[in-house]
């Protein structure tokens, strides 16, 4: 059986993987680099029980445990740890102290409240993203798994019109038994040939600073105060090889057709860099070691796509993660291989995130088929 999966982010390669667990031929198809979006670019954060209350619980509770898991399990080295977590107020125009109820880090400004402690050793951690997506295709690859780089530029279809055959990598058809969208907010590409309900992006902006002190694993959510009264939602994620992981400051603007052409909006890292050197300091003071921005996915409904693609056989979609998506990569991968390979997901319930609850985005149909 071979599936081929369009995308290099962590949802394709963990789906890879488990697909590769199940003696499955697994072909990546990636136009630009593995982990090239917000794979690569965000903070690798992950939660157990901050989805609670949400469709998305059950998913994210699996998944933070498989985390540990492969962490045991895999012969690599993507920076997993647990955390601590606080809440944080900060603000440029008036004094937050008031709202102190814990301890200030040494590595924290004087005027930085920590208010609460909204996670622990038990129920937060965090990877390295980018190298932890590039583990899971390394590992997919082991067990036979293949990255094959081109774009995706269309899929093929039986002569009935009622499955999909394979994909069309630079206007070339590569036959699959089964496809799986998973392109993250690229996956809009896909509504041309596919189906599909429409997926997004989101851009976030980024730092990662190196800093001469060691910080400890604590993870920062901040709310923000600047001088003119906006408040932003900073997130500080020190890393263990002596990195710290700043994001904040999201927009909606055009998303290029090329992730590795992405850049900021004017003064977006401005602003996350001044709010970052009041919120601490010492970070403020480090060397900047990258300025980044990516593109997340979300959907309509804020859950995402994760099943089959309705009224075609042997197509499939998983993508509009949105900030979750490094958490619940390998739920969603393992699902995925169940799905695919079962006909039905036995790791978490998928009925939630089916794509069909949504509307397909407009279409004469069929899709552009070729026959």
């Amino acid at each position: 059986m071979r599936v081929i999966i369009c995308g290099g982010g962590v949802i394709g390669t963990s789906i890879a993987y488990f697909l590769s667990l199940r003696g499955v031929e697994a072909m990546v198809v990636e136009s630009t680099d593995v982990a090239c979006g917000a794979s690569g670019k965000s903070g690798g954060f992950l939660a157990l029980d901050w989805c609670e209350g949400s469709p998305l619980a059950p998913l994210a509770r699996c998944s933070f445990e498989l985390h540990s898991e492969l962490d045991e399990t895999l012969d690599a080295d993507w920076g997993y740890r647990r955390m601590e977590t606080f809440g944080v107020i900060a603000s440029a125009r008036r004094d937050t102290l008031s709202f102190r109820r814990l301890p200030s880090s040494d590595w924290l400004g004087a005027d930085t409240a920590i208010h609460s402690r909204i996670g622990t050793l038990q129920t937060t951690a965090q990877v390295d993203p980018a190298a932890f997506t590039r583990a899971m295709m390394a590992a997919a690859g082991a067990n036979g798994a293949s990255l094959h780089m081109g774009r995706v530029t269309g899929m093929t279809y039986a002569p009935d019109l009622q499955s999909v055959r394979g994909v069309l990598v630079d206007n070339t058809e590569i036959e699959a038994d089964a496809v799986v969208i998973a392109m993250g907010p690229w996956s809009i590409l896909a509504t041309q040939w596919l189906p599909l309900p429409g997926v997004y992006g989101l851009k976030g902006h980024s730092f990662i600073f190196r800093c001469d002190t060691p910080i400890p694993p604590e993870a920062l959510f901040v709310e923000y105060e600047t001088h003119d009264g906006t408040v932003h939602s900073p997130e500080i994620v020190p890393r263990p090889d002596g990195t710290t992981y700043v994001c904040g400051v999201s927009s909606r603007t055009a998303m290029p057709v090329d992730p590795s052409v992405v850049s900021g909006d004017a003064g977006a890292h401005e602003t996350l860099l001044a709010m970052t050197a009041h919120v601490s300091p010492l970070l403020g003071a480090s060397e900047v070691l990258r300025m980044q921005a990516c593109f997340r996915p979300v959907t309509d409904d804020n859950l995402p796509f994760i099943g089959r693609v309705a009224g075609l056989n042997r197509a499939y979609v998983a993508t509009g993660h949105s900030v979750w998506g490094m958490l619940n990569a390998p739920a969603t991968g393992k699902a995925m291989a169940e799905l695919i390979v079962d006909g039905a997901a036995q790791t978490v319930d998928l009925t939630a995130f089916d794509p069909a609850r949504l509307r397909p985005l407009s279409r004469t149909g069929p899709w552009q088929p070729v026959t």
